[in-house]
């Protein structure tokens, strides 16, 4: 009875029985005939299905791993071997649970659908530019790492090394809920590779991350208020695309937002993907609107946007990793650079509850 209170108490407090029925009529909407005749709005429907699957199948394991620790109990006593798989199994099952509080967290407008990260190299010259693509290649390797999917739908090559701008869509479960608390300015202090002296460079890079929106929501952009140019690309693309004014840039009056896009070979596409990127960038608009009444809250915290800065990235004089506003700290720069960013993801969720109670 103990563990049957239990789980009756696991599934009340993680909604267990809303999001089972929620996923059936997903489920029933996609065997309807006709659902795949629009890809965008399905593959956003199958989508949230993942988002509640990535819920509901931990939740299930929660569920029967409870009544299968009842039975445990009563042997444990009788039993040393069983016993030390029980504390085993008891420490599996905290971790889950730990995972799927966190997962709570993840409740924003947007929290469960992609993320669109922009990246742009700020000061630091050409180290800058180099460290833009290293945060680029930091941010492919977590999604690989947690079985997302990435589309790189802009990049902008440096000249000299690196990049000066990319935009990266990351699509899976919870993408835009876990990201969004990178967007700001990354700073790397590091031995130069790019000066003959071998001086220390600092250098900056701002991230800026939205969520992928499709049709099925409503953001109104009226055509008035949009600028359009079209220029000719550079960098890879082959010759048609750097003969052709295929490239677009998107202007939006009224916020002031720019979206451009060159990666592909005709404008149309790439009219299309620029669109998509302003509807993210107007997505994340309309959140921090909704989120403004509570910005006192956050009076004593440190500054969360597009021009704060969030992350000291170290390789001189020692390698570490530290955040600002959690002060998480990782001491292997590498394995963060490598995708391990999890941890500052974590933390940063469970800060921005803790702002919210202050």
């Amino acid at each position: 009875m103990r563990f049957s209170s239990a789980s009756f108490s696991c599934e009340t407090l993680f909604d267990y029985a809303s999001k089972t029925a929620e996923a059936a009529a997903v489920e029933k909407q996609m065997a309807e005939p006709g659902f795949w005749d629009n890809q965008e709005k399905a593959q956003a429907t199958v989508g949230k299905l993942k988002s509640l699957t990535a819920v509901i199948k931990p939740l299930e394991q929660m569920l029967a791993a409870g009544e299968d620790l009842g039975a445990m109990l009563d042997m444990a006593d009788e039993d040393e071997e069983l016993a030390a798989e029980l504390r085993t199994e008891l420490d599996r099952l905290e971790k889950l649970l730990e995972e799927q509080e966190l997962k709570t967290l993840l409740s924003g407008s947007y929290d469960d659908r992609g993320a669109i990260i922009t990246l742009h190299a700020r000061d630091g010259g050409t180290d800058a530019n180099d460290w833009a693509d290293m945060l680029l290649r930091m941010y492919i390797q977590w999604a690989s790492r947690n079985g997302y999917d990435t589309e790189i739908l802009d990049r902008q090559e440096n000249d000299e090394a690196g990049i000066n701008t990319a935009t990266l869509a990351v699509r899976g479960p919870m993408a835009y809920g876990y990201l969004k608390g990178e967007t700001g300015q990354h700073r790397l202090v590091r031995i130069s590779p790019f000066n003959s002296e071998g001086k220390r460079q600092t250098s900056f890079a701002a991230v800026d991350v939205s969520p992928e929106v499709t049709d099925d929501v409503e953001i109104e952009i009226q055509d008035k208020d949009i600028r359009e140019d079209t220029y000719r690309a550079s960098g890879a693309g082959g010759q048609h695309v750097n003969k052709t004014d295929s490239a677009v840039r998107l202007t939006h009056e009224p916020t002031g937002i720019v979206v451009q896009c060159q990666n592909e070979r005709s404008q149309h596409k790439n009219r299309a993907a620029a669109y998509k990127m302003l509807r993210a960038r107007l997505a994340r608009v309309e959140e921090e609107k909704r989120e403004a009444e509570q910005a006192a809250k956050y009076k004593d915290q440190a500054r969360i946007g597009f021009g704060s800065q969030i992350r000291n990235y170290f390789l001189h004089p020692d390698q570490r990793v530290k955040d600002a506003r959690t002060n998480l700290l990782i001491g292997n720069f590498q394995d963060v650079m490598d995708g391990n960013i999890q941890p500052f993801l974590d933390a940063y969720l469970r800060w921005r509850v803790g702002a919210e109670e202050n």
